[in-house]
């Protein structure tokens, strides 16, 4: 079969799997973040072993993958793969009045995603933990460094003392998104760099980030 061929079946499995109001309600909640299958059963009101073919469906054609929980291994969370809707995700516009970003420490994910959002955003941002560090993670001051992104060597902070009415939540970090109570706006699921330690882990850590960054800031506008 010519590579057309392949490319049209392809596009049709992609529509046919895409052809319920139910995955596509799938794909407009993960669009911004991440989900795990029960809190995915809870937003959209379907029993669970329902939700699971849904997901069974867009994990066969590629289009959502899974990955463990750092802080409840029984735990896992589905993402969209990324480039797999480039032209079919669904997407809103929001204003919001600030971002937070925030993981358990306060020393790594949280503060390098607040400095790319100051990047690609007019929207204001700030970083919290919710057991801050002392300070910041050396090796993400390093990969900072490394990739010319400014970096302001602040203390962590608590998200209690920062957060406001208003703000857009991010939780960047498995464990504080699981161990915080109150609402999560958005989830992204990316691995702690500070827990391997090596370069490779915080580069990987900032690519990721810097992927969610630039697919969430054009959604997002500053209130007027």
């Amino acid at each position: 079969m010519s590579d057309e061929g392949s490319s049209i079946e392809r596009r049709a499995r992609l529509h046919a799997a895409l052809a319920d109001p139910a995955r596509l309600r799938i794909l407009d909640v993960l669009a911004l973040g991440d989900a795990s299958p029960s809190e995915l059963a809870e937003t959209l009101g379907a029993p669970s072993n329902l939700v699971a073919h849904h997901l069974g469906v867009l994990e066969r054609e590629g289009v959502l993958s899974r990955k463990k929980s750092e802080a409840d291994r029984r735990r896992s969370y589905v993402q969209i793969v990324p480039g797999s809707l480039d032209e079919l995700t669904p997407w809103d516009h929001r204003r919001v009045v600030r971002v937070v970003f925030v993981c358990t420490r306060n020393s790594a994910r949280s503060h390098l995603a607040a400095a790319l959002w100051r990047v690609a955003s007019q929207v204001p941002v700030i970083s919290a933990g919710t057991h801050p560090a002392d300070r910041i993670s050396r090796g993400a001051i390093e990969v900072a460094r490394r990739h010319g992104l400014d970096l302001p060597l602040v203390r962590p902070r608590h998200l209690s003392d920062v957060l406001a009415e208003g703000d857009l939540l991010i939780s960047v970090c498995d464990r504080a998104h699981e161990e915080l109570a109150l609402p999560i706006d958005i989830h992204w699921s990316v691995p702690d760099p500070v827990t391997r330690g090596d370069d490779g882990a915080f580069d990987e850590a900032l690519d990721e980030l810097t992927r969610r960054v630039q697919t969430l800031a054009p959604r997002l506008s500053p209130m007027p």
